[in-house]
C-alpha cells in the first residue's frame, strides 16, 4: 500500500479509484477532519487556528496571502508523506476545486518537486478521454508496490501506448 497524494486534493473521485486500487489517499478532507475534531476549534467550519498560518510559512513566503498560508499548512505534510501522486490538469470546480490558484499552484510545484513516482493527466472532455483517463490511473495505480516499500523505479511507471500523460519519477 502505497500512500497516494491527490491533486485537486479533495477530489473523490480520485479518491475512491485510489482506495479500491487498495492504497492510501491523501486527501484534504481527512486532514480538516482531524482538525474539525480537535479540541481547539470553537468553531467548525472555521476549521484555521491561529497558527495554522505560521505552520504554513514552511510552505509559503511570509508575503504569501494568509489563506495560502492557512491551505498549505493542510496541504503542505499531505505532500509530504505521499510516496506517489496522481495530478489532474484543467479540472473544473466540481472535480475537486480548492478555491484559490495560488495554492493550486504552490500544491502542484511541491508535488512535482518531491521526486515521487508522478501522474500528470488532463481532465476529459468526452466519454472516451474519461474512460481512458481512468484506465491511466488504474494502470499507474496497478504499477504501485502493494507494501510500503521505498523501491519505486521509474521503468514500473510506464503506460504502453500514452504518449498523452506524463509520469515521471524525479530524484
Amino acid at each position: 500500500m502505497v500512500k497516494v497524494a491527490i491533486f485537486p486534493p479533495n477530489s473523490l473521485i480520485l479518491a475512491d479509484l485510489i482506495e479500491r486500487k487498495g492504497h492510501e489517499v491523501l486527501t484534504l478532507q481527512k486532514a480538516v477532519r482531524k482538525k474539525v475534531k480537535d479540541p481547539d476549534i470553537d468553531s467548525p467550519p472555521m476549521n484555521l487556528t491561529e497558527e495554522d498560518p505560521i505552520k504554513g510559512l514552511k510552505y509559503a513566503a511570509i508575503e504569501v496571502p494568509s489563506g495560502v498560508r492557512g491551505r498549505m499548512s493542510l496541504i503542505g505534510p499531505l505532500i509530504e508523506e505521499a510516496e506517489a501522486a496522481i495530478i489532474v490538469d484543467n479540472a473544473p470546480f466540481g472535480f475537486g476545486c480548492i478555491g484559490c490558484a495560488r495554492t493550486n499552484e504552490l500544491s502542484i510545484f511541491y508535488l512535482r518537486k518531491r521526486g515521487v513516482p508522478t501522474l500528470e493527466v488532463k481532465y476529459p472532455n468526452t466519454q472516451d478521454e474519461t474512460t481512458d483517463m481512468v484506465n491511466k490511473i488504474n494502470t499507474f495505480l496497478d504499477s504501485l508496490p502493494k507494501s510500503n516499500s521505498k523501491d519505486l523505479n521509474q521503468e514500473s511507471f510506464v503506460i504502453p501506448g500514452d504518449n498523452k500523460s506524463k509520469v515521471t519519477k524525479n530524484g
